[in-house]
């Protein structure tokens, strides 16, 4: 690098630093200050050296993330600096002494948080992954900044993940979907949560996030319009009020269109509340209900409000601290309209989660919020019985789950997650409570323990000394909590009952003079067909290990590796017999990796791909290699968790081979339609009809039909020409 370059970084370093100060100053003393120019001439040493990916120097990246939690976040002088000193530790020669030396003791912790994480990014044994966010998770508990953080630095990231390797990208976005944007949502940083979500999607899915975003920008005119049409009819009513406020329209996420669009089963024309409006009023805390429904009134005197779309979140608040009034209304041309009515208060706190929720408490004691779920989390994360990638699909599920708010007996309300049952309530009040559950009351009314709960029920818990969990009760509940508890008690059982079982199972393999160590129990567990040592031992103390099989195991057991070896020989050999030249126009071939190799394959039943879907290999324990399309609702989990048994795959041919693809259709009944229908399919588009069957009900009617197409290009075209029929409403391929 030339010297007039390195000048010119040094003083764009020097810019960006100014511009972190001029985002906090209002809040900043002295003493922070100096706190932070302290961190920063320290971050500008340690990193000297280091470029990123980019080329640009790597003091940038912690300086954007400080700016990030300083601007987006709103946290003080001690997160700044420990953001700005984040990966110190970890990339250079600096030490954990020397943080708490230069910066104090609460930083040097936060900085240790962050270091540990990061560590188990980059361990090599990916496989660990679902371990690595559970132990992540843990350093909430040191201090709930660290996640925060780390949140940011992943934002960042996000944002400057263009020069990397695109399998890189996937797996960096796979990950961020899967765990940091519920985190950003628990913590209430929705806009951050907004951010990872559609930077996600710009790389697990870039085709359809530059159609939506090409989309998107083609209809802002007509969305402000529409906004200002709005805005004007309410605009004068409100101002005759004396209510000081501000009206602002917040299009959707590119993410959250695509949600609906998936859901819905429609098109990107087809979803109609693509924005929403948000009202921003200024008054005294104690006047914040009586304005906000004040302007309720005013916009549902306009406009007709959609009664089951009314959301209270200010009588009582989220768990995340955010407060609110969602109204849905029918707007202008008959558009259903979100209306967000909050105080500048409850904005800052919905913009900047709990860090504005703490500065309004001003020390007051946090009832039902970060505290006790950081107690219940705690609590969950130390479940060592729980498989790891089971409590992060769990966690992650409870994290976006909506809430409901129901009373116990003396009239305490309590928040759970939306479809909750009875014996979820139970365990929500305490561990104790919920092992002796024999029975359930809703609203006075006696019900099974998987009763799901709503919004406003009564609950009484009927309990029994002589009652404990069985397995049913995991059918039976829902959160995290709930379940962890339940597999705790049946593990404790589980062992005792295995103990025993291990012992009988050492005295009948005495007797077939085979010892009982590690390699003798990995090979009955194998010999079985179980999964642990523990099933095995469990099954014994049962009396279900059969003697007969037990001899038949002894008697196989000296050439059971010789059989396996053999059998792994043939199918390496069968592999190699595959001449990757020999790709002929007769098939549709699948191929892997970057040899683009002919290998054997199962395709995966929850996302049917046919040719032509864009698809990826996962190499499984049992089943070999499943084809999943990228956008299955199982990938992000895949791509997250186990990256390093992903595999690219494509299709290089279709042509001759069939696939079933079903169809479901709707529309209006009429005389007539079953024949166009099938005139369509069979006769104009040659295409074999497997199954079908129709059903009407008042006039609408709904058809399954199952079509052997050859690849994704026919079912596109079919379903447009369906589409065409007079009378055809939805299709929509399963």
């Amino acid at each position: 690098m030339t010297e007039v370059e390195l000048e010119k970084e040094n003083t764009a370093i020097a810019n960006e630093y100014r511009n972190l100060l001029k985002i906090s100053y209002q809040f900043l003393t002295d003493e922070d200050k100096k706190l932070i120019r302290l961190a920063f001439n320290t971050a500008v040493d340690a990193h000297k050296d280091q470029r990123r990916k980019s080329g640009e120097a790597y003091i940038f990246h912690p300086i954007a993330v400080a700016k990030i939690v300083a601007a987006e976040i709103g946290l003080d002088a001690t997160s700044i600096a420990a953001a700005l000193l984040h990966d110190v530790v970890e990339d250079t020669d600096f030490t954990l002494n020397d943080m708490e030396r230069l910066f104090g003791e609460t930083v040097a912790r936060i900085v240790d948080g962050l270091t540990k994480i990061s560590k188990l990014q980059n361990e090599a044994d990916v496989s660990l992954q679902a371990e690595n966010f559970r132990k992540m998770l843990l350093t909430l508990h040191d201090d709930v900044r660290v996640i925060i953080i780390k949140i940011a630095d992943r934002l960042h990231n996000m944002q400057t993940m263009a020069s990397m390797p695109s399998h890189k990208q996937v797996k960096i976005a796979s990950e961020t979907l899967y765990i940091y944007a519920p985190l950003a949502h628990r913590m209430g940083l929705y806009n951050i949560k907004t951010e990872l979500e559609d930077l996600s999607l710009k790389y697990t899915e870039p085709e359809v996030y530059n159609s939506i975003l090409e989309k998107t920008l083609e209809s802002k005119e007509e969305q402000n319009d529409y906004i200002k049409t709005f805005n004007d009819s309410i605009r004068e009513s409100l101002d005759n009020q004396n209510i000081d406020f501000q009206i602002k329209g917040r299009p959707k996420s590119i993410f959250s269109i695509r949600k609906k669009m998936l859901k819905q089963n429609v098109s990107f024309e087809e979803v109609y509340d693509k924005f929403a409006v948000r009202i921003i009023y200024k008054c005294d805390q104690e006047q914040e209900k009586f304005i906000a429904w004040k302007i309720y009134s005013i916009v549902t005197d306009h406009y007709r409000p959609n009664p089951v779309r009314l959301r209270d979140w200010i009588s009582s608040p989220k768990s995340t601290g955010y407060e609110a009034l969602h109204i849905t209304v029918m707007g202008p041309k008959g558009r259903w309209v979100e209306v967000q009515i909050r105080s500048e208060r409850m904005n800052e706190i919905a913009e900047k989660g709990y860090a504005a929720h703490y500065k309004y408490k001003q020390g007051a004691k946090d009832e039902g919020g970060l505290d006790e779920w950081l107690v219940k989390l705690q609590e969950a994360l130390e479940n060592n019985e729980a498989n790891a990638v089971d409590f992060i699909e769990q966690f992650k599920l409870n994290l976006y789950s909506k809430e409901i708010f129901v009373f116990t007996p003396k009239g305490d309300l309590k928040s759970l997650p939306k479809g909750a049952t009875s014996l979820d309530f139970a365990f929500s009040i305490h561990s104790q409570v919920g092992y002796r559950t024999r029975g359930t009351r809703v609203n006075g009314k006696l019900v099974p323990l998987s009763h799901v709960l709503k919004s406003g029920d009564q609950v009484e818990v009927i309990t029994s000394e002589n009652t404990k969990p069985t397995a049913n009760w995991l059918e039976y509940v829902t959160t995290a909590r709930a379940k962890s508890k339940i597999k705790s008690s049946l593990n404790d059982e589980k062992k005792k009952i295995a103990a025993d079982g291990k012992e009988l199972l050492s005295r009948k393999l005495k007797q077939l003079k085979i010892t009982l160590n590690e390699k003798s129990v990995n090979e009955l567990v194998s010999f079985f067909e179980l999964k642990t040592s523990l099933d095995l031992f469990y099954r014994a103390g049962l009396g279900n290990i059969d003697n007969k099989r037990l001899k038949d195991f002894a008697a196989e057991r000296s050439n059971a590796f010789i059989s396996f070896f053999k059998k792994r020989t043939r199918k390496q050999s069968t592999h190699e017999e595959v001449n990757k030249d020999e790709i002929t126009h007769k098939y549709d071939l699948l191929v892997f990796g970057k040899e683009e190799e002919k290998l054997n394959y199962k395709l995966s039943s929850c996302c049917n791909p046919i040719p032509g879907d864009q698809v990826f290999g996962f190499v499984t324990v049992s089943e070999g290699i499943k084809v999943h399309k990228t956008n299955c609702p199982n990938s992000v989990s895949l791509q997250a968790n186990y990256a390093y048994r992903i595999i690219k795959a494509k299709w290089i041919d279709s042509s001759q081979q069939e696939y079933f693809t079903d169809l479901i259709i709707t529309g209006i009944d009429q005389l007539g339609l079953v024949n166009n229908l099938t005139m369509v399919i069979s006769n104009n588009m040659h295409v074999n009809i497997k199954k079908i069957s129709f059903e009407t009900d008042d006039g609408v009617f709904t058809g399954h039909i199952t079509v052997s197409v050859q690849n994704k290009n026919t079912i596109d075209k079919l379903i447009n020409n369906i589409k065409k029929i007079n009378g055809i409403d939805r299709v929509k391929r399963v």
